[in-house]
């Protein structure tokens, strides 16, 4: 289980049809361990000092850093974000929850349910906040309603409206520059996650209702 709060942004150092490696700033753990990569749950499985240090997010101070490997399944890389990325590419990252951590986001499964692909990006004029409309697959649109929580790239995010087809989000700097959202361009494609507690409670309700 996951929070949505992103702890670092990775580098991808090799993505093979089974394998990835990300170089993980301030992410330290044991193999075994689960992390989610752009909000997909992965399982740990070398961790080794990473060539250098490197900061969590750009412009800051770099920190601890490891390399860490995960196996990876066909379906998570053909069902995710995953198949659109090359060596060198920016990943969120972040640990699993412990119990007693604070729950800043919102319950994250690290399960991805689908890809959306980004319509449009706008800076407002005084060029702080950003807005993001994505478009949003059927599966996952269901789900959403305005001002409820939607997971992004393993963000933990508002969704401030929607439409038809998609949602539109708005990213405080601290959002832009902490996450890989911030860089996002019209076509690139991003991990979405529902809300669980709006999937389960869909699964409740009779048909038709």
């Amino acid at each position: 289980m996951f929070t949505g709060i992103v702890a670092s942004r990775g580098t991808i150092v090799e993505l093979e049809p089974h394998r990835l490696v990300v170089d993980a700033p301030a992410i330290d753990e044991a193999l075994g361990a689960s992390v989610a990569i752009d909000g997909c749950c992965l399982t740990v499985v070398t961790s080794a000092a990473a060539p250098e240090d490197l900061p969590p997010h750009p412009d800051a101070t770099a920190v601890h850093t490891r390399r860490l490997s995960f196996d990876v399944l066909p379906e998570t890389i053909s069902h995710t974000r995953l198949s659109s990325l090359e060596p060198g590419a920016s990943v969120n990252l972040e640990a699993a929850l412990r119990a007693g951590d604070p729950l800043g986001g919102h319950l994250v499964q690290g399960h991805v349910d689908a890809v959306g692909t980004v319509r449009s990006t706008v800076r407002e004029p005084d060029g702080r906040w950003l807005d993001l409309e994505i478009d949003v697959p059927e599966d996952v649109h269901r789900f959403c309603i305005d001002r409820g929580s939607i997971t992004v790239n393993g963000t933990s995010l508002t969704v401030m409206g929607l439409d038809s087809s998609g949602i539109r989000l708005q990213l405080i700097p601290e959002t832009q520059s902490r996450t890989n959202l911030g860089s996002m361009r019209v076509g690139d494609v991003v991990n979405l996650e529902a809300d669980v507690i709006a999937r389960y409670v869909a699964r409740l309700m009779p048909p038709n209702r």
